[in-house]
C-alpha cells in the first residue's frame, strides 16, 4: 500500500503505526505526499525496476520528513528531500544486508539541498505508466497499478473502483510488481507503433485518477491526471481516442470553479457560466475536433470521444444560453450501443427525462438491468427527480434519502438533503 496514509485525515495522524500532533511542517509533509507520491515512486523504481522496494523507501522517507521538518524546518525542495532520503534508506538496506553501517539523516539533509527531481520526474511517470500496460501485465490488473503506483491511490480506494475486496486487491497489486521485476520490463516509453496495445489502460487510469478527487477544489489527484491527459496528447498526438481523453477531462476541468456554492455540489445545468474557463472550454473544443480528424473514415467514436462531445454539448450553454437535451440524448444513445455501462444508463435515462419529460425518463429506469443498480446511487437520484417532476412528492423523498444513504461525497450528499427538504415543504 503506498504511503497515502500520510493524507489529511483528521488529528492526529496515524502514519506506519506511528501517532503524531500536527504541525505545519506535518501538514506540508502531507501536502507533499499527496502531490509528489507518483513522481518520486517512478523516478526510484525506474533505476532498479523494484516498485515495491521503491514504495518501501519513500514510505520511509515521508516518515523520516515527519520527524525531521518541524525540528529543522521544511526543505526549499520537499520533494528533493524525499527523493534524496528514499534513495539513502535504499543504500541503506543494501548495506544492512550486507551487515554495513547505516547512512546518517544529515547527509540526507545536505545532498537532498542538490537534487532537481523535477528534471526528469515527466519522462520516468511515462515510463512506469508504460511499464504497468506492458503486454506481461495481466490485463485485469494493469490499469488498478498505475492507480497505485503513478498517481498514488490506495488499494483500498481502488478496490472499491473495481468491485473487490481490498485485501483481494492489494494481493493482485503486490504480484504485478513482483512481475515487473522478476521479467524484467524495461522503464522506458515505447516505439509508437507499441502505443495502441498499451494505451488503453493508460487512459482508463488516468481517467481513473481524476474522478478520485475531482469535486475538490484543490484535488491533488485530479489535478495530476489533467496534466498527464495533456502530457499524452503531446506524446501520441495522432491518436483520436488520446486526445478524446484530454478533451473530457479539459471541459470537466473548465467547470472546477463552479461546480460547488459554500460546499453544496451544482448540478452542471444549473452552474454559473460566468464561473467556468472558457479558454480551457475552447481549447478542449480544438482537441476534440482534431480527434475526430485523426479517427480512421467511417469508424465509430471511442469512449472517450464520445463522453467529450456529451461534455461539448454542455459547455455550448455558456454560447447558447440552453442545453441542448436532444443531442445529449442521442449522444448517450450512441455510447450506450457501442460502450454500455451502468452510469451511462443511468445518465440516459436523466438527460430523456429533461428532453421528453420525466415520464419517458421513468419509463427508461425502469428497464435497466445492470447488476448492482440498486445500490447505485445516481439511479436512485435521477429516480427521485423524475418523480418529484411527476408530482409524486412522497415517492420522491423516500428516492432521494436512498440516495442519500447511499452517497460517498460530501458536496453531493448536501445537494440531494436539500432537494429532500424542498419535497418536504411541498408535502407540509
Amino acid at each position: 500500500m503506498p504511503p497515502r496514509s500520510l493524507r489529511q485525515a483528521g488529528n492526529p495522524i496515524l502514519c506506519h503505526g506511528q501517532c503524531v500532533t500536527k504541525t505545519d511542517a506535518q501538514a506540508r509533509a502531507e501536502d507533499v505526499a499527496r502531490a509528489a507520491y507518483g513522481k518520486l515512486i517512478a523516478m526510484l523504481a525506474s533505476k532498479t525496476g523494484d516498485i515495491i522496494a521503491a514504495e518501501d523507501a519513500i514510505a520511509d522517507a515521508f516518515v523520516a520528513a515527519l520527524k525531521t521538518w518541524p525540528e529543522r524546518g521544511i526543505p526549499d525542495k520537499p520533494e528533493a528531500w524525499l527523493l534524496t532520503v528514499a534513495k539513502n534508506r535504499r543504500i541503506d538496506q543494501a548495506r544492512r544486508d550486507a551487515r554495513l553501517v547505516i547512512t546518517d539523516e544529515a547527509n540526507d539533509m545536505a545532498d537532498a539541498q542538490a537534487i532537481e527531481p523535477e528534471d526528469a520526474e515527466l519522462d520516468e511517470r511515462l515510463k512506469l505508466l508504460f511499464v504497468c500496460a506492458h503486454p506481461a501485465i495481466d490485463e485485469g490488473i494493469r490499469t488498478p497499478l498505475m492507480l497505485q503506483t503513478v498517481l498514488g491511490l490506495e488499494a483500498e480506494q481502488i478496490a472499491k473502483a473495481f468491485l473487490v475486496k481490498p485485501a483481494t486487491m492489494a494481493q493482485r497489486l503486490v504480484r504485478a510488481k513482483k512481475k515487473i521485476k522478476t521479467a524484467g520490463i524495461p522503464f522506458t516509453v515505447p516505439e509508437p507503433d507499441a502505443y495502441p496495445e498499451r494505451m488503453v489502460a493508460v487512459l482508463e487510469a488516468v481517467y481513473g485518477a481524476y474522478s478520485v478527487d475531482w469535486l475538490e477544489g484543490d484535488g491533488d489527484i485530479s489535478h495530476e491526471a489533467f496534466f498527464l491527459s495533456n502530457v499524452l496528447a503531446e506524446l501520441a498526438p495522432e491518436d483520436a481516442e488520446t486526445l478524446g481523453l484530454t478533451a473530457l477531462i479539459g471541459f470537466i476541468e473548465a467547470r472546477r470553479d463552479a461546480r460547488l456554492s459554500n460546499g453544496v455540489l451544482v448540478p452542471v445545468p444549473e452552474q454559473d457560466v460566468e464561473l467556468w474557463d472558457n479558454q480551457l472550454i475552447e481549447r478542449s473544443v480544438s482537441v476534440l475536433t482534431q480527434a475526430s480528424l485523426r479517427r480512421a473514415p467511417k469508424s465509430i467514436p471511442g469512449r472517450f470521444q464520445l463522453e467529450a462531445a456529451i461534455q461539448a454539448v454542455h459547455a455550448a450553454r455558456s454560447v447558447t444560453g440552453k442545453t441542448d437535451w436532444r443531442a445529449l440524448s442521442q449522444l448517450y444513445s450512441g455510447l450506450m450501443q457501442t460502450y454500455p455501462s451502468i452510469g451511462g444508463a443511468v445518465s440516459r435515462a436523466a438527460v430523456v427525462a429533461e428532453d421528453a419529460g420525466p415520464a419517458e425518463g421513468l419509463k427508461m429506469l425502469d428497464v435497466i438491468e445492470f447488476d448492482g443498480l440498486d445500490t447505485h446511487q445516481p439511479f436512485h437520484a435521477v429516480r427521485a427527480h423524475c418523480l418529484a417532476e411527476l408530482g409524486r412528492a412522497a415517492e420522491a423523498a423516500e428516492a432521494y434519502a436512498k440516495a442519500v444513504s447511499l452517497c460517498t461525497d460530501h458536496p453531493s450528499k448536501l445537494w440531494l438533503m436539500k432537494k429532500i427538504e424542498v419535497l418536504r415543504k411541498k408535502m407540509s
